[in-house]
């Protein structure tokens, strides 16, 4: 739950017409748009969950960076916990996509395009700058190669990572900056590289996940 102090914050720093477009566009409460944050969807596109995405979000004295999300005919958002997109992004889920966000966060100038389904779990940490893709974007040989991510619960992802179609990252892994990860990741387990291959196991990987605990803990408090 949000506090009351932090609300008083948020109401200062949320984009109005933003808001009033979700309300009537989508008839959801899902989505808390901040300043500089445009939002538009095209016929039969749908928010909806049980959660609640603040999105465009800034940290203190930051800047509100430009933003957006599109959702275009037919596809979806389903929003299941709390979950932070910081400013700066740019979403697109097209046609008949769904993406569906757990909780935790993704910091400033991610770069997400869903054509077919990306799910993200809970508890999940994303570092500035990723980039997250269930496609190639364009044809070969006539067809466009297509595949969903997921993003298992308590991973973390690190900086100016890409994450590319038909990648499962298991739950409890460690994915290090600047990584392409074009395979699976098994769970509990730390990988790294271009493209990113395991560095290490469960035992040394269980200590970076308790750290992404303590931070997480720490940062919600």
């Amino acid at each position: 739950m949000i506090s009351s102090r932090a609300k008083s914050r948020y109401l200062l720093k949320i984009s109005l017409p933003a808001l009033i477009y979700c309300l009537w566009k989508f008839r959801s409460s899902n989505i808390i748009p901040f300043k500089n944050t445009r939002i538009r969807g095209e016929k039969e596109s749908k928010v909806f969950g049980d959660g609640l995405l603040l999105l465009g979000i800034q940290w203190e004295l930051g800047r509100y960076l430009s933003s957006q999300m599109v959702l275009r005919q037919g596809s979806c958002v389903r929003i299941n916990g709390r979950f932070k997109i910081y400013s700066g992004h740019s979403i697109w889920v097209n046609q008949g996509a769904t993406l569906i966000l757990g909780s935790g966060y993704i910091n400033n100038n991610l770069r997400l395009s869903c054509f077919k389904r990306i799910e993200i779990g809970n508890n999940v940490a994303i570092s500035e700058n990723v980039t997250i893709w269930d496609s190639d974007c364009h044809c070969v040989r006539g067809k466009q190669d297509t595949a969903p991510v997921r993003i298992c619960d308590n991973v973390w992802i690190g900086l100016n990572s890409v994450i590319l179609k038909g990648v499962t990252i298991g739950e409890g892994s460690v994915i290090a900056a600047g990584s392409v990860v074009n395979r699976d990741i098994p769970s509990h387990t730390l990988a790294a590289g271009v493209p990113a291959v395991i560095k290490r196991q469960r035992e040394e990987a269980d200590h970076c996940l308790t750290t992404l605990k303590s931070c997480w803990n720490i940062w919600n408090y």
